[in-house]
């Protein structure tokens, strides 16, 4: 019993901060705590990390670099827009001239076969008039003719030729030439078929006699 009491008062004089005595060996060995985990950082704060990341890789490492490409594209895009613009425009211009001569052709071929009858209708008028001045049939012819030339007018063709005009070899085609008294040489005395122009074309130019 002395001998229990003993071991007690050992083990109470022992300083606490000493080291428990190694296990016999035929203890068993104490059973080691696994270290905690850290805890985990929080999904936005993750996320957040991740896009600072992605955005410092993807960052131009120039600001005014991309700022100049994309001005020099937009200046490439509306040179493109203003030539496509300009080809555009002269190829409307181009297709109205077009059009506008091919619109004179087709009045000038339909003039060339009118001309003929509105000339005969002329000469009948002068063939009444030559015979009967009152014939019944001169007004209705004269009113023929005029209603015929009235609407070669509207579609820009018109005569031209009058006596006392000077001599035009673009415009005149000289029949005969004759000296004439009190008539300077190279003027038209007479007008033997009237010439007609659409604008500035000569459709038929005019049968005149001229001054020698």
């Amino acid at each position: 019993m002395s001998t229990e009491r003993h071991d007690i008062d050992v083990e109470r004089a022992r300083p606490p901060d000493e080291a428990a005595p190694a296990p016999a060996p035929g203890d068993a060995a104490p059973v080691a705590r696994p270290p905690e985990p850290a805890p985990a950082a929080p999904a936005a704060e993750a996320e957040a990390a991740e896009a600072a990341a992605a955005g410092a890789a993807t960052a131009p490492a120039d600001p005014d670099a991309d700022l100049r490409a994309r001005a020099d594209k937009a200046d490439e895009y509306l040179k493109l827009a203003q030539r496509t613009q300009a080809d555009f425009e002269n190829f409307r211009k181009r297709m109205a001239r077009d059009v506008r001569a091919a619109e004179a052709r087709g009045m000038g071929r339909l003039a060339k076969e009118l001309l003929p009858a509105l000339d005969n209708l002329e000469r009948a008028v002068a063939a009444l008039e030559a015979a009967d001045h009152d014939h019944h049939m001169t007004d209705g012819i004269r009113l023929v003719t005029a209603e015929l030339t009235a609407a070669l007018q509207r579609t820009g063709i018109e005569g031209y030729a009058a006596k006392g005009e000077r001599f035009d070899p673009v415009c005149h085609e000289a029949v005969a030439q004759t000296p004439v008294e009190g008539a300077e040489p190279g003027t038209i005395v007479e007008v033997l078929q009237a010439g007609y122009r659409l604008n500035d074309s000569i459709l038929r130019p005019a049968r005149v006699v001229v001054a020698g």
